[in-house]
């Protein structure tokens, strides 16, 4: 028997697919014989099919930034900016240089401000030894509570001894536990930046 209007349940209303997010892959290190990109470019293949993410890879190394601070920003400067400022949320990949990260990715964070703010970050660490680039990620956490990020607890750290042979473009077979790292702070990185994303458009943000 039908039931009275009035008694019915009425059910949600079916929610619109979500646009992607646009997470920036930033790799930090413009060193000489660096192995960030191929790690960077590893992180990236490894989110490369998921449908709620849209990626983009910003290498410093492309970019041509002054050697000091000038008064006005240049394009080079700008450009960066212009890439922090779309990205819904970021993956930086950072090397550890004596317990700290590179000064090249100070130097970029800098550059930009506002375009950082409300947004998630999170981390692929690497270096020599059991530490795999942690010292440089609590570094880092303290840089980007600065500038009005979240900073996700779950990261990938990768120890260079173990996880990737010298020369290699990919990691060992030992390096599983990588894989399932990166897809879990894929999963808490859309969380995040879905759900900041709607709160960025559902009111300012107060600082």
């Amino acid at each position: 028997m039908e039931q009275p209007p009035e008694r019915r349940q009425s059910l949600p209303p079916q929610a619109e697919p979500s646009r992607p997010l646009r997470v920036a892959v930033i790799i930090g290190s413009t060193r000489e014989g660096r192995v960030g990109d191929v790690i960077g470019r590893w992180f990236a293949d490894r989110a490369a099919g998921r449908d709620d993410l849209e990626l983009a890879v910003v290498d410093l190394i492309d970019f041509d930034f002054p050697a000091h601070y000038p008064d006005r920003p240049t394009r080079q400067m700008s450009a960066f900016a212009a890439e922090v400022g779309r990205a819904d949320a970021f993956v930086v990949v950072t090397p550890e240089y004596n317990r700290s990260f590179p000064a090249s990715l100070k130097q970029a964070i800098d550059f930009a401000y506002d375009e950082w703010r409300t947004k998630p970050v999170a981390f692929v660490s690497y270096g020599h030894g059991a530490g795999a680039g942690l010292y440089a990620v609590e570094q880092l956490r303290s840089v980007f509570t600065e500038l009005h990020t979240v900073t996700l607890r779950n990261g990938v750290n990768i120890n260079l001894f173990e996880d990737w042979p010298v020369g290699s473009a990919a990691p060992s077979g030992a390096f599983r536990a990588g894989d399932r790292a990166a897809g879990l702070m894929l999963d808490q990185l859309g969380w995040w930046g879905l759900a900041l994303r709607e709160a960025r458009e559902a009111r300012p943000y107060i600082s």
